[in-house]
């Protein structure tokens, strides 16, 4: 049987960016058809105050990227907080990206903040902190495209990182079998982050934005990451004797 997962999209793209990309929905769908677990999705925008009706079931909810802060005071967001602290109080199965990844951790007991280390974008490289049995395709360290300035900083107490960087310690986490959170973008892909890197630009920095740029002449693990998040919603613990 097919997993059915909600996509919760948490920004609306800058204009340039819409036509070709569409948005954080679209690119997530477009990534997850390449991986090999059966699964749908549909696409809510929360931002616009998009939910899906009370009757719809879903296997996960995931949390996209957003421009916005996670630790911000918006509407939407206390909104979005409320219902995904509902969802985990349900059981349900919760993925973070970025923004998602910050959100959930500050929801559940830790902290993201703007982060000393400046601007992370581009390529970057994780190492793995742990294994799980969703966690394949086995890769020997994780790299992942990426685009923030904030980052979580505590995570929540039964939280158990699985990649970490000296610029990014807690890249990514589980907590238990029930949430699953990056901080890179899976989604993204090489021309996307080039055309966010050229609007950034000013922003940025030149030595920034220029190791950014050179740093798009590797390759890295989205659709491996893709699959984990599937098996993660499709794994079934083993009952406790």
């Amino acid at each position: 049987m097919s997993l059915r997962v909600c996509i919760l999209e948490t920004d609306i793209l800058r204009p340039g960016l819409i036509d070709q990309y569409q948005g954080y929905g679209q690119m997530f769908k477009r990534l997850f058809s390449k991986q090999p677990i059966p699964a749908e999705f549909v696409v809510y925008n929360v931002v616009n105050g998009e939910y899906p009706s009370d009757d719809e079931v879903f296997d996960a909810y995931l949390v996209t990227g957003s421009k916005a802060d996670s630790f911000g005071t918006d509407p939407w967001i206390q909104t979005l907080k409320t219902y995904l602290l509902e969802r985990y109080e349900r059981g349900d199965k919760l993925l973070g990206i970025c923004f998602g990844h910050q959100l959930l951790a500050l929801l559940l007991g830790g902290k993201a903040e703007r982060a000393g280390q400046g601007w992370g974008i581009g390529i970057h490289d994780y190492k793995l902190d742990a294994k799980a049995p969703w966690m394949s395709p086995e890769v020997e360290e994780l790299t992942l495209l990426i685009s923030h300035q904030d980052q979580v900083t505590t995570l929540p107490e039964n939280a158990t990182v699985i990649a970490s960087s000296a610029f990014c310690p807690f890249a990514a986490y589980h907590i238990g079998d029930q949430v699953l959170c990056f901080q890179g973008h899976p989604e993204f892909i090489h021309d996307y982050s080039r055309e966010l890197l050229e609007i950034l630009q000013t922003t940025l920095g030149e030595k920034v934005y220029t190791n950014g740029v050179a740093s798009l002449e590797r390759d890295h693990h989205g659709a491996t990451v893709a699959e984990w998040m599937m098996r993660f919603v499709a794994h079934k613990p083993e009952a406790r004797v």
